[in-house]
């Protein structure tokens, strides 16, 4: 979800509003590495001076949780389109984006987003921003110098920037959620040594010409990395996730206004369903009466059997549909509200 900022502890929900999971804890499976080094390192003033102006910072309120969160992004249309982690903007309320070109604060609406490949567009309110280099990521090979940027911190300012190289590519990060047991996986990841930290997902790491060859993920006190904190979506995937959300959709992606059905969730014992842990007041699940310790088992007739399984087929639909919810073994009806994106 978005990288948690130190000034207020995000409380332990996971909200079905076609958010990301929360808490994720992550593991990975190498799949090539070399001890391969060339000579000179990359040069991160070179890419701050460079790449800086290309990048923004996100800053997200997150009002049902109680929480803010900060990340990074980078501009790809010089008319205000802007690419980060869908785990930055998870669950946000209100965005707001800070270019690093002109120190201007701009509103940001979220156009779409791909939870399964954590990728979001961001449309700001204004344009005129210079716009990234967009490198090639296929030609990234293992021992290759690099620096990875963002907002490390959350710090906003000048980006924050650590040299590396590329360790492995083709990397897979199986993911849980600590707090529900729901599962993700990304697959392909560049694998990098240098310290990507929290608020710097979203950000750009770059080769040795400057170009943008990934897009950092990273921990924070939410997104747990299992091994390190040195991994980037390749940005050929990035972009183009980006162009189907763009373009319309995709199969993974989603479009426009978010479903909220108001509800936290952990998985029920042996795939029973999912159990309410939390009801957001006021909520549509409040209204149709739904409580905590109440099963959720399906949505409209499609059997749910963990909390993924719930935001899945939630993910599906739109504000103002009608849908009828499993609980207890009896359907009740619920009209979806528009909620936080991711």
């Amino acid at each position: 979800m978005s990288e948690a900022s130190r000034r207020r502890p995000r409380r332990s929900l996971w909200l079905l509003s076609l958010m990301a999971v929360v808490g994720l804890v992550l593991g990975t499976t190498s799949a090539q590495a070399s001890p391969l080094r060339p000579p000179a390192p990359q040069d991160a003033l070179s890419a701050v001076g460079q790449v800086g102006p290309q990048i923004v910072d996100v800053d997200t309120n997150m009002d049902y949780q109680s929480a803010v969160g900060s990340g990074t992004g980078i501009v790809i249309d010089g008319n205000g389109v802007v690419l980060t982690n869908n785990h930055v903007i998870a669950g946000a309320t209100d965005i707001r984006v800070r270019s690093i070109a002109n120190n201007q604060t701009y509103p940001a609406q979220v156009i779409g987003f791909d939870r399964q490949h954590d990728v979001a567009v961001l449309q700001l309110a204004g344009g005129g921003l210079p716009t990234a280099n967009i490198g090639n990521s296929d030609t990234v090979r293992v021992g290759e110098p690099i620096v990875s940027l963002g907002n490390a911190g959350g710090a906003g300012g000048t980006p924050s920037a650590v040299e590396g190289r590329v360790v492995a590519v083709n990397q897979t990060v199986s993911a849980s959620d600590a707090l529900t047991g729901s599962t993700e996986t990304l697959n392909g990841l560049i694998q990098v040594d240098a310290g990507i930290r929290p608020g710097d997902s979203g950000g750009p790491t770059v080769n040795s010409a400057n170009q943008i060859i990934g897009m950092n993920t990273a921990a924070s006190d939410n997104y747990k990395l299992g091994r390190g904190q040195g991994f980037a979506i390749p940005i050929n995937e990035a972009m183009a996730i980006a162009g189907q959300i763009r373009g319309g959709g995709g199969p993974s992606v989603h479009i426009g206004p978010t479903a909220f059905i108001g509800v936290g969730v952990n998985d029920a014992h042996g795939g029973a369903g999912a159990i309410v842990r939390q009801v957001i007041p006021g909520s549509p699940a409040a209204g149709a009466g739904i409580n905590v310790g109440d099963v959720l088992t399906g949505i409209n007739g499609q059997p749910v059997n963990s909390a993924t399984t719930l935001t899945n087929i939630l993910d599906q639909h739109h504000p103002g549909e009608n849908i009828q919810v499993g609980v207890n073994g009896r359907n009740v009806p619920v009209t979806l509200a528009p909620g936080p994106p991711g």
